[in-house]
């Protein structure tokens, strides 16, 4: 006799579609069902930010189902199933387009717009400023480095003197170096 924990081992082992029934269901669709795809579609991409169109992201759904990417669960028809593959791929997109407004944007660093390098940026970025929240003196070195302020433009700009700019800067390279975030500290 086969106890329970068995048995949901077992339902859970047999719960994705395999693909070619994604395929051969595909290939079964009505005309109606497919008006159907694609006014789901159409209405899902309209509305998103990088102006990926209607046959994109229903095309996107689809090649995720064929390919596994995405598994069908038993028990949901593929019309409900593609349009909740649909609806991801949207919310995919809009975190992708909010996190692209929030990296800083770097001026005059020659190099192509790498956004993984732009994403580490802005990460590394924020964990300095929040290791230096309570330092003002260190937090105004900080802002006029980003800003690519020279060493006496800094001191200038905020008033700071030569020993009290070198000072800031020794603290916050140690400070660095005891967090692990000083591998290209200027």
């Amino acid at each position: 006799m086969v106890d329970a924990s068995q048995q949901f081992e077992e339902q859970g082992r047999h719960a994705v579609a395999p693909q070619r029934d994604v395929g051969a269901a595909l290939a079964a669709l009505s005309e109606e069902d497919l008006l159907r795809l694609r006014v789901i579609a159409k209405l899902r991409a309209r509305s998103l930010p990088d102006g990926m169109s209607w046959s994109d992201l229903l095309h996107e759904a689809v090649l995720r189902a064929l390919t596994g990417a995405r598994p069908w669960p038993p028990g949901v028809s593929l019309l409900a199933f593609l349009a909740g593959v649909m609806r991801s791929l949207c919310d995919e997109q809009w975190r992708r387009h909010r996190r692209q407004d929030r990296l800083p944007i770097l001026h005059g660093s020659g190099e192509a717009d790498d956004p993984e390098r732009a994403c580490a940026a802005a990460e590394a970025l924020v964990a300095v400023q929040r290791l230096f929240a309570s330092d003002e003196a260190a937090l105004k070195v900080i802002t006029g480095l980003i800003s690519g302020m020279a060493a006496d433009d800094i001191r200038r700009h905020y008033g700071l003197t030569t020993v009290e700019y070198d000072t800031t800067r020794r603290r916050i390279r140690r400070t660095l170096l005891r967090h692990h975030l000083a591998r290209s500290w200027p």
